[in-house]
Parts: C-alpha cells; sequence; structure tokens
C-alpha cells in the first residue's frame, strides 16, 4: 500500500472555513487599498534569479540560504521562486515602461512569497504577502501615506497593541561612512561576535545591528549610529515624515538598529511591530528604496512602499476577535424525481439570474434528508419540488428562519415571489430592532 501525501512542510492547505477568513479579509484590503488610490498588478511566482540577487544583495540571509531556486531544464536558465515581491514590480515597471511612460504609479499585490526557512508559527515556506509599491514620488510625503494607510487598516479591522517603529538609512554616501565607523568599531570585538556576525563583518555589517543574539546586545547598542552620519537633507527629509505622522497623532518609537533585511532601502524605513505573536512581531514592513529602479536597469526614479503577512496579520486580527461571517446562500433547492430534478435545474439557474444564491441539492435522497442539508446550509428558504409541483410547473418555497407557511408559485413568478418574501423578512426583522430600542418589545 503506497503512503499518503502530504504537502510539503511548511506550505499549508487553506481550507475552506479558513479560506471565506481570508476571502473576507481581502475583500476588506482591497477596498482599503482602492481608497487610497493605489492600483492592482500581477507578476509572475517564477523570476530570473538573478533578480533577486541584484536587488536584495548576495550577502543577505535570503540571497545566501533562503531563496528556491533552480536550473530550467530546458534552456538552462536560472530560476527562482519569488522571496519578495518589491523587486518583481519593479522589474515590471521598468520593462513595461510604467513610470517613464505614464508617470508615477501607486501600485498594489497579493499572493504567495517562498522561502526556505525552518517552519514555525508565523513563519512558513510558502507564506502570503500584501504589497504596495509607490513608483516616481520622491518626498517624504509618500513615506508618511504609506504608514498612515497601515494605521488606517489597523483600525479598520480592530487591531490592538501594534506599535510602529521608525528610522532613516539616510544615502549611500552616508551609509558608506557609518559602515567603515560601524567595520572599525566591531573589529574590536571580532573575537566575541557569533558565525554570522564574522561573516558579515566585511561585506553586510549593518545587519549585524539586527542580530537577534543576545550575547551581542551589549555590543550593538553601544556601536555607531547611522544617525550621527546623516546630511541635511537626509535628515530634513526624515524629520518632515516625523511632522506629518506627529500631525496625525501617530505614536512611533525611533529604533536606530532598525536596519531592514534587503540591501536597497534607504532614507526612511519602518516596522510596525506586536507582543501577541511571539517571536515573529513584525506585522508590516517597508520604507524607502530610491536606487532600485536604476539598480535593475531603469532610469533612475525614487521609490517607496512596504508589505505585510497575511498569515501574521489575520493571525493578529482573529486573537483581537476579527472574523468572517460563513457564506451562506439565499436559497437551497430540494426535488424529488425525474421530472423535479429537471424543473429544480431551471428555477436555480432562474433565481441565479436575477442575483439570487441558490445551492442546488445533488446527490439524491428523500425530502426529508435534503432538507436537513437546507437547514444546515443557512440557506433562509428552501425551494421544494415534488412531482405534483413538476407537473403544475411551480415550485413551493418554505421560509427556513422565520415565521410564514410554504407557498407555491408558477416558476415564472418565482423571482418576484421569493424577493417580496425576502424583503417583507428583513422588515420585521429592521422592526423588531426598533422595538428593541424603544422598549415596545
Amino acid at each position: 500500500m503506497s503512503q499518503t501525501l502530504q504537502a510539503v512542510r511548511g506550505m499549508n492547505d487553506i481550507l475552506p472555513d479558513e479560506a471565506e477568513i481570508w476571502e473576507h479579509f481581502e475583500d476588506i484590503v482591497r477596498d482599503w487599498l482602492r481608497s487610497y488610490g493605489y492600483r492592482p498588478i500581477r507578476m509572475p511566482i517564477v523570476e530570473p534569479t538573478p533578480l533577486f540577487r541584484r536587488a536584495i544583495g548576495e550577502v543577505t540571509d535570503i540571497v545566501e540560504k533562503e531563496m528556491y531556486s533552480f536550473e530550467d531544464a530546458l534552456n538552462g536558465e536560472h530560476l527562482t521562486l519569488r522571496p519578495e515581491g518589491t523587486a518583481s514590480c519593479v522589474r515590471a515597471a521598468i520593462q513595461h515602461n510604467l513610470v517613464a511612460g505614464h508617470g508615477p504609479q501607486r501600485l498594489y499585490y497579493q499572493g504567495p512569497m517562498f522561502r526556505h526557512e525552518r517552519p514555525q508559527k508565523g513563519r512558513y515556506r510558502q507564506f502570503h504577502q500584501i504589497g504596495v509599491e509607490a513608483l516616481g514620488f520622491a518626498g517624504p510625503d509618500i513615506d508618511a501615506e504609506h504608514i498612515l494607510m497601515c494605521a488606517r487598516l489597523w483600525d479598520v479591522l480592530g487591531l490592538e497593541d501594534v506599535s510602529l517603529e521608525l528610522n532613516s538609512l539616510g544615502s549611500a554616501e552616508e551609509r558608506a561612512a557609518h559602515r567603515a565607523a560601524l567595520i572599525a568599531y566591531l573589529e574590536q570585538y571580532r573575537d566575541s561576535l557569533d558565525e554570522d556576525g564574522r561573516r558579515r563583518l566585511y561585506t553586510n555589517p549593518l545587519r549585524i545591528l539586527d542580530t537577534k543574539n543576545p550575547d551581542l546586545q551589549d555590543i550593538v547598542e553601544a556601536a555607531p549610529r547611522l544617525s550621527d552620519h546623516l546630511g541635511d537633507e537626509s535628515r530634513a527629509h526624515f524629520e518632515a515624515v516625523q511632522v506629518f505622522l506627529k500631525d496625525a497623532g501617530i505614536p512611533f518609537r525611533i529604533n536606530h538598529r532598525l536596519v531592514r533585511g534587503l540591501d536597497y532601502y534607504n532614507r526612511t524605513v519602518f516596522e510596525w511591530v506586536t507582543t501577541r505573536l511571539g517571536a515573529q512581531g513584525t506585522v508590516c514592513a517597508g520604507g524607502r528604496y530610491d536606487g532600485l529602479v536604476a539598480q535593475l536597469g531603469g532610469k533612475p526614479q525614487p521609490a517607496a512602499g512596504f508589505a505585510m503577512g497575511v498569515e501574521r496579520l489575520l493571525a493578529l486580527w482573529r486573537e483581537s476577535g476579527g472574523e468572517a461571517d460563513r457564506a451562506v446562500p439565499d436559497v437551497y433547492v430540494v426535488h424529488l424525481g425525474d421530472a423535479a430534478q429537471r424543473l429544480a435545474f431551471r428555477a436555480a439557474e432562474s433565481l441565479r439570474e436575477h442575483g439570487f444564491d441558490a445551492v442546488l441539492h445533488c446527490g439524491g435522497g428523500s425530502f426529508k434528508s435534503q432538507m436537513k442539508k437546507a437547514d444546515g446550509s443557512g440557506a433562509a428558504v428552501a425551494l421544494v419540488i415534488g412531482e405534483d409541483e413538476a407537473a403544475a410547473g411551480e415550485v413551493g418555497i418554505k421560509p427556513l428562519r422565520g415565521p410564514g407557511a410554504q407557498q407555491r408559485v408558477a416558476l415564472e413568478a418565482l423571482p418576484e415571489a421569493l424577493a417580496m418574501l425576502m424583503f417583507s423578512e428583513e422588515d420585521d426583522e429592521d422592526e423588531l430592532g426598533e422595538g428593541a430600542r424603544d422598549g415596545s418589545v
């Protein structure tokens, strides 16, 4: 007997009850993004490996350890399952001349990303992100808009205990000056650094500041700060972002060790973090990446963006009391006999044409067992079609959730009769609610 196949570890099935919650969340997110003028873009899941090596940086955990890369057996091309979305979005914008040909772009995308990590709660090998990119905007206003957008979404979702951390990485020249000072400082502690720290000392020392190793915290806390190397322009940009946030009443903490794990960032970087998800506390992160478009071969353009992890946000949302109502049909159609089944198909399609959600019972069974299914579906009404109804070209309408007797109507009159019945039930519920409020019931 062959072994039952399982999903790849860290790549999870999303079953119907859970998927409905995802869809409800995604509907909220799409409405939120549209309200800020962002438009959807969809990029391939597989991209050329050099795209991520050039964009993310050769000496990063993602490129060194986590990418799912392979060689195309047909043509020998080196390909990678996308580990993040910004590089893909920028590549698409360059390839299709979006910014240079059409002006600044506000874009968003959503979908699966892939990283070969050790699976744990909130961190999976296939995970999902919603990403937002603003291409062609140079000022601090777009940086602030992204942060304010997030704050509004947290309010819409009713999320609690989400706080903002902020930093500036300055320009490339300022980072270079800070890098030299940081290397000189860390060289004094070379023997105390862990393996990752020693490996990154001369290649990517900024990432050492982001270490989670408790033995290194005192060392990195006393390290030279990038803020001390910011020039007037970078400092003014960062201060302007803070003014926008203060005007909007958004609290934040400046975290001098916030450096992000991707090499393309400059100037403003931010993270929204929570204490409710254990070690995986970052639910959204982003910042400015003005050099990336040119780095990937396009005409130089300023840019900024952010991404949020859907799995982590959903976990936080549900912990804060968020949930989706179960999707229920308006009507469940039960039938018995060949002629009744044929009429049931026609009745269900007629209702769908008029905007009703109708589930047609399939698989046979007695009226009693079908009515059980109808009741379990959550539908407000059951359509009942037996031999008598089929012979007369009529259907029975039976309310399942409120008062009212079963009635029979001609097939042609069904949509109107059902609409009147359902609207009258809604009016009864509204009157009951008004009565409860004014004390009459």
